[in-house]
């Protein structure tokens, strides 16, 4: 078993295929297909269905097992040329999208300031399709909606942002100076579907309220969910960071008193723990939201931003 293997069968199973594989490796099909088979022999199991395409079940603890150790010699590499004063390596970062927004310009360009030989690179999701990407080491760590409650991962809170009603100006919300869940439960509103961080929050915000919400849709998305209330689809409750301080339109920003803020946080592996690149970038990060969350709207940072005064 060699190196080559091993990334030629991760290749394949993030291209969906031979000649995908090959093309990510800059190599020729047949040199795919020669590694994979050598790494069957070896293992003494069948890693790739030819006939109906992807990995066998072995195959897909096989790439769980090739990524862990491909990362580590990674991250040991990076270790080793970061021993001088300057660190020197890649790190892949998980984001949701409305916190993206606001806060990688700041970042990345701190980023390249402070530490010109990191690389980062940029994964944007939402926190239900990050979280797996974080256990299945296809990623080093991600800002994510807390709380997560997974033991093999480590969670440090960042920043807490109010939620809020997004309501076009044809529902005739705009003299509203709050609204509450009671009122709320009357509108048929966009929410994003049971089972996400951010529904449960709502709903039992809700159920404190001995309310229930009707939802016209369930959006899994907060920046498409944002855009639909920009456009008058429905009203929606949405985090603060998800309506630009920049953006002006025919709409508008509504507190809800009885909603508590939504916290996000950094999503780490314990085991193994990222290298040196990726702790750098969330010191760099800390400095950031210290100096550019206090200028976004609806934005809280510090002990004192969380509620109940905990930080996950």
């Amino acid at each position: 078993m060699d190196l080559r293997q091993l990334t030629t069968l991760v290749a394949i199973a993030d291209h969906g295929s031979f000649s995908a594989a090959a093309r990510a490796l800059y190599t020729v099909q047949s040199n795919v297909s020669g590694h994979v088979a050598r790494l069957e022999r070896e293992l003494g199991v069948t890693l790739v269905d030819r006939q109906r395409g992807g990995l066998t079940d072995e195959g897909v603890i096989v790439v769980d097992r090739a990524r862990r150790v491909l990362h580590e010699l990674e991250d040991l590499a990076a270790e080793m040329a970061s021993r001088g004063n300057e660190v020197t390596g890649d790190s892949r970062l998980g984001v949701i999208g409305t916190t993206a927004r606001w806060l990688l310009p700041q970042l990345l360009g701190q980023v390249a300031r402070t530490h010109p030989r990191v690389h980062v690179t940029i994964h944007e999701g939402n926190t239900s399709s990050l979280l797996p990407r974080i256990q299945a080491s296809q990623i080093d760590a991600a800002i994510l909606h807390l709380p997560i409650d997974e033991p093999e991962l480590q969670v440090d809170a960042l920043f807490a942002e109010d939620l809020l009603l997004l309501a076009h100006r044809r529902f005739g919300m705009s003299e509203c100076e709050s609204v509450s869940l009671k009122e709320l439960a009357k509108i048929p509103l966009l929410l994003p579907p049971r089972g996400t961080a951010l529904r449960r929050i709502i709903d039992r915000a809700a159920a404190a309220a001995d309310v229930e919400l009707q939802a016209q849709a369930e959006i899994d998305g907060v920046r498409l969910l944002a855009s639909l209330a920009f456009e008058g689809y429905g009203p929606a409750i949405v985090p603060a960071t998800s309506v630009p301080r920049w953006l002006k339109g025919d709409f508008h920003r509504i507190p809800v008193p009885e909603l508590p803020r939504r916290v996000v946080g950094w999503v780490q592996r314990r085991r193994p723990a990222p290298g040196i690149p990726t702790r750098v970038l969330l010191a760099v990060l800390r400095d950031v939201i210290a100096m550019q969350g206090p200028k976004q709207p609806g934005v809280h940072v510090g002990t004192e931003a969380f509620p109940l005064g905990r930080a996950v």
